[in-house]
């Protein structure tokens, strides 16, 4: 059988209409994540804009600061967040991602999807959080955060041996049902970190004069090596910031009040820690049968959030007004002295794994409040937070829940329906 012989005419193009040939760089082009990894300094913000568009519940980045930490990273006007510090965020409510945000310390890890790859992705009906984990890669998990108590048989259960050919790496046995193992670690686990210091900074012995150094217990981060691979594939550091909590022996509480007859019964006090001498700001005088003792506070107590806001830094006359503006019921934090002084420790941030912000019945207080809501100056409402206005540009930075909306009252529900969007600086 003879085949048709196809001539080349450079006036007409090629002579073949089974051969196409484009050079349309769009043509098989899919939505990529990129990482970014933002670090600032104490007192620094990462220097961007986080807002919920009302119409699609995204997250999108605004207002990136020049020479900013977020600018530095590679942050760009217009990106939709995915996942915050290794976990994906994009079905949580906004506040709940602004308080992971404040809380997360010095690091800050965003996924993100530029804007015209996260309209293709919407066009194309792709899952972004099964996008999310492909671009990961498969069987990727998040580090965990193990505090491992030592036990009389066993010690901690677990032996540390060094992994061949590569420096200051190391593996971890335990013993089946040990202490460990009890922990949260596995067997065949990389040792990342070990009481606040990178084991990559660490010879064997010097690990295990560590080890041996910490007489009750020893607080790790591990992962398998599998999950470790991803990490270093995609040059993202393994911390604390993006670890799973399994065992840590402390954690925050939050106490949602009601303010009686003779107030809330407790008074707030700022102090100085007697050995370190840290400035605190401690829950004192703790009323009988007032409604601070109804919500579980003790005296002694670090306050560390007003309604979800940090507030360990604050001036203490600040975080007063905080709690006045909030009227007849408030969400507080706390932390007790050896909680705090265990974070500080390990260099790992104190709410960092708190989640419990209740924010639904926080709405709810601010939808249902009887009497007059707060007025800010310019006409501005709040509950039960500080939240902020500007009156030129009508730009709305967001504490917790707020309908400030220049010269209009009303519910929440209502004024944030009036509004495309809501933000808040970080």
């Amino acid at each position: 059988m003879a085949f048709p012989r196809f001539l080349f005419n450079p006036k007409e193009g090629i002579d073949n209409p089974a051969l196409v040939i484009t050079d349309d760089p769009d043509l098989d082009h899919s939505p990529v994540p990129r990482l970014c990894q933002l670090r600032r300094q104490d007192g620094q913000s990462f220097g961007f804009y986080l807002r919920m568009n009302k119409n699609d519940q995204g997250f999108d980045i605004r207002d990136v600061e020049p020479w900013s930490p977020a600018e530095q990273s590679g942050l760009r006007e217009g990106d939709r967040v995915l996942e915050v510090n290794d976990q994906y965020v994009a079905n949580m409510e906004f506040f709940r991602v602004v308080r992971k945000i404040q809380s997360c310390g010095s690091h800050l890890f965003l996924l993100v999807l530029g804007e015209k790859d996260y309209e293709q992705a919407g066009f194309m009906g792709v899952n972004l959080e099964m996008l999310a984990t492909a671009s990961k890669g498969d069987h990727c998990s998040r580090p965990r955060l193990c505090h491992i108590s030592r036990d009389l048989d066993y010690g901690l259960g677990m032996t540390v041996k060094s992994v061949e050919g590569q420096k200051s790496q190391y593996i971890l046995n335990t013993v089946p049902d040990g202490p460990a193992e009890k922990a949260g670690v596995r067997s065949g686990d990389r040792l990342i970190w070990i009481n606040g210091v990178m084991t990559s900074t660490l010879t064997h012995s010097s690990l295990n004069r560590t080890m041996k150094k910490s007489a009750e217990s020893v607080t790790v981060l591990v992962l398998d090596s599998e999950s470790e691979s991803c990490y270093v594939r995609r040059k993202m550091p393994i911390l604390p910031v993006i670890a799973e909590c399994c065992s840590l022996p402390y954690s925050s509480k939050t106490m949602h009040l009601v303010k009686g007859p003779e107030g809330y019964g407790f008074l707030l006090r700022q102090e100085k820690l007697p050995v370190t001498r840290h400035i605190v700001h401690i829950l004192r005088e703790v009323d009988v049968g007032s409604p601070a003792e109804g919500g579980g506070m003790e005296d002694g107590d670090l306050l560390m959030a007003v309604n979800g806001e940090p507030v360990e830094s604050m001036d203490h006359e600040d975080i007063v007004k905080l709690i006045r503006l909030s009227g007849d019921r408030v969400s507080l934090t706390a932390m007790s002295v050896p909680g705090r002084a265990f974070y500080r420790e390990l260099g790992i941030p104190p709410l960092l794994f708190h989640e419990d912000w209740t924010l639904q019945d926080e709405r709810k207080w601010a939808q249902n409040k009887s009497g007059t809501p707060l007025r800010h100056g310019g006409g501005c409402t709040s509950y039960p937070t500080l939240t902020h206005c500007d009156q030129d540009t009508h730009e709305m930075w967001v504490s917790l829940t707020s309908d400030c909306v220049p010269g209009q009252m009303g519910t929440l529900a209502t004024q944030l329906q009036q509004r495309a969007s809501i933000d808040a600086f970080l």
